[in-house]
């Protein structure tokens, strides 16, 4: 295929079909044909029947995707010319970028990249990680030259799980190539799907940045509004009225307390401050949010532990009911969800914390944290109750069936302020 070639000649395959690759396949796969591949055989078997285990697609959606086929099969993708790579980017344990997801991805394609092929990475990185770390890996694997040969583009992601009304095609993207031919091809093939329009930043470099400070934004701006709660409940003021007659000024910014989690503002930050002292330059304030937000759930527990010492519950053995594992509300999504450092600091304390979560897999719970919620709850048995995540359920159960799952002396924690102040024992 030449560069210069209309977006008609495009065969298409979309690699890694997990939150982000999935709603981008199914979209182009209701006007182009489209060859969904991923390395895992049981989420391309759940996928042919029709089921994503992500709720991000619904049954109807993915049956009007009529030119999209699923594929764990290397030679599946031998026709194709067009590649848009849409594997995590997480940390390791070090919080250090973890690229290998991308590199096998990069070596994958690699295998049967041809001449005049593009190949496309959303996946959230530092600036300069696509031409830096992946194209060597296509150029060693496939014997062809970069800019050459081959090309490449970047176009970041911006899906938000959970959320029905901000979806792939109503999001403006930002598109990138490796040359201006490639950049303007790229962006007429998104612009086919993308109503919210696009924009064509002037390099693969700027758009990887864009991406990356998005939510190293998000991260800063929540970190000061949990250093402001951490005062507050110093001071005996209650955050949630403070912000809200801050608020009422016009460009007052509507962030509010809580933990950081997810695959993309607890892990994005450190992609930018790992390249950041990679030229010599140490992160002051990024880090700074970072090390205070990575410490909310120690804080939480510790505002916990004081209110039921309060009211002279025994800490120790206690039992404690945790309602919430994901990282955000109303989605089955775990990635870095930070509601783990609550159980794992309540355990510190020798309390028996059961974990309570109708939206997630009891399987992927137990294989990514060890942790196996409980299924039915039982009322007038636990000490302490915290409301870590605001599930529509939650607040669909309401604040006295709720209680009547504690003891007659316990404490409800409000940590996601579904309740009214005066209905909750403690908030954040």
């Amino acid at each position: 295929m030449s560069i210069t070639d209309n977006t008609a000649d495009i065969r298409l395959a979309i690699i890694g079909l997990g939150y982000v690759g999935l709603p981008l396949a199914a979209e182009f796969g209701k006007r182009r044909k489209v060859v969904g591949f991923d390395i895992n055989a049981a989420r391309i078997a759940a996928l042919r029947a029709g089921q994503d285990m992500t709720l991000e697609v619904s049954e109807e959606e993915l049956s009007e995707a009529v030119g999209l086929s699923y594929s764990t099969e290397l030679s599946d993708l031998v026709d194709c010319n067009f590649y848009i790579v849409t594997v995590p980017t997480p940390i390791d344990a070090h919080k250090r970028p973890d690229l290998s997801p991308l590199i096998r991805a990069s070596r994958i394609i690699g295998k049967v990249l041809n001449k005049g092929d593009i190949v496309v990475y959303e996946s959230t990185v530092y600036p300069g990680a696509t031409e830096e770390d992946c194209v060597p890996e296509l150029e060693a694997v496939s014997g062809l030259k970069f800019n050459v040969d081959f090309y490449v583009g970047y176009s970041p992601e911006r899906v938000n799980p959970g959320d029905k009304a901000h979806r792939v095609a109503t999001i403006k993207k930002v598109t990138a190539g490796s040359t201006p031919e490639v950049a303007e091809l790229i962006d007429r093939l998104y612009r086919e799907i993308i109503v919210a329009g696009t924009h064509k930043a002037s390099s693969i470099r700027v758009a990887e940045a864009a991406k990356v400070i998005e939510n190293t934004q998000r991260d800063l701006n929540i970190a000061l509004i949990n250093e402001l709660a951490i005062i507050f409940n110093k001071l005996g003021l209650e955050t949630e009225a403070v912000l809200e007659a801050a608020g009422t000024k016009w460009n007052f910014l509507p962030f509010r307390p809580g933990l950081v989690g997810g695959h993309c503002i607890g892990v994005d930050p450190y992609y930018l401050t790992y390249k950041a002292e990679a030229i010599g330059y140490h992160p002051q304030i990024i880090l700074a949010g970072r090390r205070l937000n990575d410490g909310m759930g120690a804080y939480a527990v510790s505002q916990l532990v004081k209110a039921m010492v309060k009211r002279r519950i025994q800490v120790e053995g206690a039992r404690v009911l945790v309602m919430g594992l994901t990282f955000k509300e109303n989605c089955p999504d775990l990635r870095n969800t930070r509601v783990v450092d609550i159980v794992r600091e309540l355990e510190e304390y020798n309390v028996v914390a059961d974990v309570y979560d109708p939206w997630v897999s009891l399987e992927e719970a137990r294989h990514e944290y060890g942790i196996t919620p409980v299924v039915e709850l039982q009322d007038g048995v636990y000490d302490a109750i915290i409301v870590a995540v605001a599930h529509d359920r939650f607040r669909a159960i309401g604040v006295n069936k709720i209680r009547a799952l504690g003891k007659s002396t316990h404490v409800l924690y409000d940590l996601k302020y579904i309740f009214k102040p005066e209905e909750a024992d403690v908030r954040l």
